[in-house]
């Protein structure tokens, strides 16, 4: 029996079209407002290997929903706090994803559009922890 599958791509693209989207040079110049949270959703090997934006909070794509929920054994409290969440991936679908859930979830949120690929390649800072490498 064939699956019928809706692809990925067209979950993003609605979830894209219900989302603040963040174009990459407005995701640099934000890099600095005390008042924004730069959230990475990679996994940790990714920011091993490629690095990650300075100053983001790494929270896991798969908890995501759990760390935002007060009501939730896992609620991390910088969720609770009154600032601007942009997250991001590496191209930009999981944030979108996480992001429109998120929405759904009634926490309002942003991505960067093109994720950290895009942020790489416009020359946006990126840090290294030394007790990431290897």
């Amino acid at each position: 029996m064939a699956r019928t599958i809706t692809p990925v791509a067209d979950l993003v693209a609605a979830a894209r079209a219900r989302i603040r989207e963040i174009e990459t040079a407005d995701a640099i110049a934000m890099l600095d407002d005390p008042d924004v949270v730069i959230v990475d959703l990679r996994d940790v090997r990714e920011r091993k290997r490629e690095g990650f934006i300075p100053g983001s909070f790494h929270c896991p794509r798969g908890m995501a929903e759990f760390w935002v929920d007060p009501q939730s054994p896992y609620f991390k409290e910088i969720f609770g706090e009154p600032k601007t969440f942009v997250f991001h991936c590496a191209s930009g679908w999981r944030s979108a994803l996480t992001t429109a859930t998120l929405k759904d979830m009634g926490f309002e949120a942003a991505h960067i559009r093109n994720g950290f690929g895009d942020w790489k390649k416009q020359g946006g800072p990126v840090a290294f922890d030394d007790r990431e490498k290897n």
